[in-house]
């Protein structure tokens, strides 16, 4: 029952495509403003968004599968099968405390995807070869526009899960908290997303195109504790080197706290 997202009309948040630049209120010449919504506007009109999503049940034993890949990470298998995650049936397994708490009394488990597709990969590749500046300005506004595509998926997700009754928690990425990146091959064949919105992953287990996100989301008892506040910054692998965290802001607003 995997679902597909094509919003209309997308559009990316500017404030949080300048953070990306490291703007906090400094002075832009009307130049560079007007290239900066050129440039936001391109990603705006020019790009084709997609995202899939689909829901997993939970397996009813939550060691890790030999087939999954992790074992591989493990000095042994007996190691590998007493660390903590969360199995889905015909999915990956989910490794790390992090996302195990993230799905405490979950009921089901959606994963999804989405991307700005292969032609956001050349607009990148034209922007960087006209100039430094218009390639960062791209790519920031690139970055803003996945994230509210992401946000679009979610709010599809929500809304399917408020129709049974369901409640959610915020997406958790991997590379968030201790669910590592080695889990993304495994996250797009269950989701079929080669096929479906033409994600692939390279053998360094990063996105391509770039500008990707995958996520998982925990669907809940509509009277069950939801855990995973989603101020929380402790999970996030780049807490120590934020520099958004560093100003006291935040991202995905909400505010930043320890």
């Amino acid at each position: 029952m995997a679902q597909l997202v094509r919003p209309e009309a997308l559009t990316l948040d500017r404030q949080e495509a300048l953070g990306y630049v490291g703007y906090s209120g400094q002075v832009m010449s009307e130049d560079l403003l007007q290239r900066f919504e050129q440039l936001a506007s391109a990603c705006e009109t020019t790009l084709e968004p997609v995202g899939v999503w689909d829901v997993f049940a939970r397996a009813e034993s939550e060691t890790c599968a030999q087939s999954s890949g992790f074992d591989k990470q493990a000095r042994s298998a007996d190691q590998a099968q007493s660390y903590p995650g969360v199995q889905l049936v015909d999915g990956p397994w989910l490794a790390g405390a992090d996302i195990a708490n993230h799905l405490t009394g979950a009921k089901e488990v959606v994963l999804m995807a989405c991307t700005l597709g292969a032609k956001s990969e050349h607009e990148l590749r034209k922007y960087m070869a006209l100039g430094s500046v218009d390639g960062v300005l791209y790519g920031a506004c690139a970055s803003a526009l996945v994230e509210s595509l992401a946000n679009a998926v979610e709010t599809s997700v929500v809304d399917f899960a408020a129709a049974r009754g369901l409640r959610t928690n915020f997406r958790y990425s991997p590379g968030y908290g201790d669910m590592p990146l080695a889990v993304q091959p495994q996250f797009l064949r269950a989701l079929n997303a080669t096929t479906r919105i033409g994600l692939n992953v390279t053998p360094d287990n990063f996105l391509l195109p770039t500008k990707s996100v995958t996520a998982v989301i925990g669907l809940f008892d509509a009277d069950a504790p939801v855990p995973g506040a989603r101020t929380q910054c402790s999970v996030c692998q780049l807490r120590h080197h934020c520099e958004l965290r560093k100003k006291g802001t935040f991202c995905h607003g909400f505010a930043a706290n320890k």
